[in-house]
């Protein structure tokens, strides 16, 4: 019999999108890691593993490098979720244009390259891995993020939890930019008056004091941190019975300079009083 406090992760997503700079992470912490792992293989090393009482979390990277052997995990998953295991998917995203330029910067094929070019493999490698990001419990985006980023990532989502139960990501981003991909929560805060306008504020960001008290000292702005904490702690006990440990709030402008930055940080500010670890992510502070 498993012990009911055995976890499981499984690791998977796009190539070239981090997923070795994760597993890594995770080793850091302590889990047990299995990397390249044939999916059909996947219960009979939780069965081997999960009887050793040296490991209690377990990491296996499972990817497209199987090939065929791929199509098997969906069965193994479903086998290893009726055994009673606690298993949660981690997914890693980029975008085409950032895996491209991954690939081209290693000089490395995409394994499922063969004659094609990267695009189509990526294309063809997003078709096989649809079902399985659709599942997924946490999906990080890393067009944006370098190593240190995506392991602290890593680190708040997967590190200790007996202090806090749920986790949350909170990212500034420009519009200008596109959406997060990985964002679960999506807020518009261009209604707020912009910085960018005020001659002696348009150098600074919303890291800078001058900034954060611009924006936040107009009324809806407080009430809007307020109702987005408030509604934060109403979904908080869904999303833990759902198995969701890890939320990512996108908080955006049209830039991601300025209002988007210091929403972001006052929000975060408020969600650790109430006992919520928080990451602040600023995706697009720096561009032009």
């Amino acid at each position: 019999m498993v012990d009911p406090a055995f976890e499981l992760v499984l690791v998977t997503g796009m190539s070239g999108a981090g997923r070795s700079t994760a597993a890594r992470a995770l080793e850091d912490l302590g889990w047990f890691v299995i990397d390249n792992l044939p999916p059909e293989l996947l219960p009979a090393a939780v069965d081997h593993v999960s009887a050793s009482p040296d490991v209690q979390r377990l990491a296996v990277v499972v990817d497209v490098r199987g090939g065929r052997m791929f199509d098997d995990l969906s069965r193994a998953l479903d086998d290893v979720l009726g055994s009673g295991i606690d298993l949660r998917v981690l997914f890693l995203e980029a975008g085409d244009n950032e895996l491209v330029r991954r690939f081209e910067s290693s000089r490395r094929p995409h394994p499922l390259q063969g004659s094609a070019g990267i695009l189509d493999s990526l294309v063809r490698e997003r078709a096989t891995l649809g079902d399985l990001r659709a599942r997924a419990d946490l999906v990080i985006d890393t067009s944006s993020l370098n190593v240190h980023d995506l392991r602290r990532k890593v680190d708040a989502a997967f590190g200790e939890d007996d202090r806090v139960q749920l986790r949350a990501t909170v990212m500034s981003f420009g519009f200008k930019y596109g959406l997060p991909l990985d964002a679960d929560i999506v807020n518009d805060v261009r209604f707020l008056p912009n910085p960018f306008w005020v001659p002696e504020l348009r150098e600074l960001s919303g890291l800078d004091a001058e900034v954060s008290d611009y924006v936040t000292e107009l009324p809806e702005a407080r009430e809007f941190l307020d109702r987005m904490a408030g509604m934060l702690d109403l979904v908080s006990d869904g999303y833990l019975r759902e198995g969701k440990r890890y939320v990512t709030v996108a908080i955006g402008c049209t830039g991601g300079k300025h209002r988007s930055v210091a929403m972001a940080e006052n929000l975060a500010a408020r969600l650790v009083k109430v006992g919520v670890e928080v990451l602040v992510v600023h995706r697009d502070l720096g561009r032009e």
